[in-house]
């Protein structure tokens, strides 16, 4: 993995799951990571785990509903360590309910978080990439971005919204050498199911997803593998899910 070695990488929702265990990965083969996230005592925790490993992490709290605190990050990253090479989007939220449960408050929150997070993380970095032409951003979408099931209507539309965001900056910004990549997982074990409210949707999700999840390494594979690719080669989109895993 020595094309990962020495690049700065942010990763936003970084202080559980997916993004937890691509910092620790991608630091074991010597990036230098700047974890975002809102809950501190996690981000710290997680930065000392990566030292005492002798790796290099800092960390910043984020909330990536703002936009200022964003743009905030990608400038805390450069002045820390001078340059930006990777931003990973992958804050999410995935209250997922049937339309008719009214969970309107809840579809204002993933809009933000899923949809407008990602887009201020592309805003904070890309004049940044744009003037030195060269950089990748990879944006953790999910499988419900290439289907929709039922329940997860809304959710799904968050993340067909990132799979199109991401196929448009790629047409946008390839002939300045800035990589875009899509990374779409089906069921994996995270907290990001702790946040379903409507109490029969969490029961058929613990009943069916739960018996094939993944491990959160699994996407941090997958994202060291588009980020350890030669620059010349953008690595567009990758779907993980559990071999046995049918239903999307």
């Amino acid at each position: 993995m020595k094309n990962i070695q020495e690049k700065v990488v942010i990763i936003t929702g970084a202080s559980s799951g997916m993004g937890e265990s691509t910092a620790k990965l991608l630091a074991s083969y010597g990036a230098k990571i700047v974890v975002a996230a809102r809950r501190e005592e996690r981000l710290i925790r997680l930065t000392k785990e990566i030292e005492n490993a002798g790796g290099s992490a800092i960390y910043k709290v984020t909330d990536v509903t703002s936009y200022q605190q964003v743009q905030d990050l990608a400038q805390f990253a450069l002045e820390s360590y001078g340059k930006i090479d990777v931003i990973i989007n992958n804050a999410g939220f995935m209250p997922v309910s049937p339309l008719h449960a009214q969970k309107v408050e809840e579809w204002d929150q993933m809009i933000d978080i899923n949809i407008k997070g990602v887009l201020y993380g592309i805003s904070a970095v890309l004049p940044y990439m744009r003037k030195y032409k060269k950089g990748q951003i990879i944006n953790v979408a999910s499988a419900l971005a290439h289907v929709v099931v039922e329940n997860a209507a809304v959710y799904a539309g968050t993340k067909y919204a990132v799979k199109a965001i991401t196929e448009g900056l790629r047409q946008e910004e390839c002939e300045n050498n800035i990589r875009t990549t899509l990374i779409s997982p089906g069921a994996v074990q995270t907290e990001i199911t702790n946040s379903i409210t409507h109490e029969e949707t969490k029961a058929a999700v613990k009943e069916n997803v739960s018996k094939v999840w993944l491990q959160p390494e699994s996407i941090a594979k997958a994202i060291a593998y588009s980020i350890n690719e030669p620059d010349e080669v953008s690595t567009n989109e990758i779907i993980v899910r559990p071999t046995i895993q049918k239903e999307f």
